[in-house]
């Protein structure tokens, strides 16, 4: 049985700020949630809600309220009332609505656990079968034609294999014509974080010529409706990120053509579980699947890159080596590439032993440590 759960609020200063149409981020807030069994296991995992409300209602603040004051006091309830288990966690808080993210960080950290109790690793836990991972990089919205051009370039001769590239309204046809200009055939995606609307067609449609793999996202966070409409009229793949928060989603976006390629975050679908389902209805409809990132720290990606080992993941991840992010990350070791472009999942069974808890405690700004059997 688990017996206590620690959280910290954790501030860790990045590489370099991210710009993107949410905003600039220059430190990454995160909570950090540790689950300690009676037999003295921990499973640890990362909350990756943002510390305002910009990518999905839910914020640092709101997912430290619902973990505390809702999510363990059920979890305290539910084990006294049964043996649980990681796929069947959820259900003893399925009276929730929404807060997916603080429902990940403690889903995720039970399944870290039952991965060191039963001395197995998560891609193995989870049905796994790719050892390594393909992987791209995000490029932010860059201050000119130049420095955009000069990323490119190091992100490639580093061996990264996509470019992702965040566009606006402002900011999308140009610099994508000036990559695909100088780097002809670079595999190349844009990422709009729901910037667009749709009477912005006509400059969505300039963008077919440019042989995109994907536009993730371009229009409402919570719609599919429109991008069906948007969908029926590009040649270019729409890949849908927000607007996915369940495998129903997915379901439904095949049934009315909202997508044909579908950004997986465990933290958006609510924990590890619910990726299970989802990737199955993906694979069900031939949706195309990849792991994306919300800067995670190496705790989140470790969990990611297990993920990424699913059979139907099929194309470059978003989760990349942390030291390109963070000054210094909270494993003992960081995330570096295996060889140029590709990261191996690791065969953790548990994170605990990777993360450098100095490291952990310099850049914890608040923790809680609730007992509960005292709930």
């Amino acid at each position: 049985m688990i017996a206590s759960c620690t959280f910290r609020r954790l501030e860790i200063p990045l590489v370099e700020p991210m710009r993107t149409a949410y905003g600039e981020h220059r430190v990454k807030t995160a909570i950090l949630i540790e689950l300690q069994s009676d037999s003295g296991a921990m499973g640890v995992a990362e909350c990756v809600a943002m510390r305002e409300p910009t990518y999905t209602e839910e914020s640092v603040a709101t997912a430290w309220h619902v973990i505390r004051d809702h999510l363990l006091p059920r979890l305290a309830r539910g084990q006294r009332l049964k043996t649980l288990e990681p796929g069947t966690l959820t259900e003893i808080w399925s009276d929730i609505r929404g807060n997916k993210m603080a429902q990940a960080a403690v889903e995720m950290a039970f399944w870290d656990l039952w991965s060191m109790e039963h001395d197995t690793s998560m891609a193995k836990l989870i049905g796994g079968v790719h050892e390594e991972i393909d992987v791209g990089i995000s490029i932010g919205i860059q201050a000119s034609t130049e420095k955009l051009l000069m990323r490119v370039e190091r992100a490639l001769q580093e061996g990264y294999r996509r470019i992702k590239l965040k566009i606006s309204p402002e900011a999308d046809r140009a610099p994508l014509l000036a990559i695909r200009k100088v780097f002809p055939d670079v595999a190349l995606m844009a990422d709009a974080n729901s910037a667009y609307r749709l009477d912005h067609i006509d400059r969505l449609l300039e963008l077919d010529g440019l042989a995109l793999m994907m536009i993730e996202q371009p229009l409402a966070y919570d719609d599919m409706v429109d991008h069906a409409e948007l969908q029926a009229r590009l040649r270019t793949s729409i890949c849908l990120d927000e607007s996915i928060r369940s495998a129903e989603d997915v379901r439904r976006a095949a049934k009315i053509g909202a997508c044909r390629i579908v950004n997986i975050k465990p933290g958006r679908l609510g924990g590890i579980g619910e990726v299970i389902r989802t990737h199955q209805i993906a694979q069900q409809y031939k949706i195309g699947l990849w792991c994306g990132g919300m800067y995670e720290t190496g705790v989140g990606r470790l969990h990611n890159l297990a993920i990424c080992s699913l059979p139907g993941m099929v194309f470059p991840t978003d989760t990349g080596p942390s030291d390109r992010y963070f000054e210094r990350d909270i494993l003992k070791e960081p995330i570096r590439f295996e060889k140029p472009g590709i990261l191996r999942v690791r065969q953790t069974h548990g994170v605990a032993e990777w993360v450098d808890w100095e490291v952990v405690d310099a850049f914890t700004t608040d923790k809680l440590v609730v007992q509960l059997r005292e709930l």
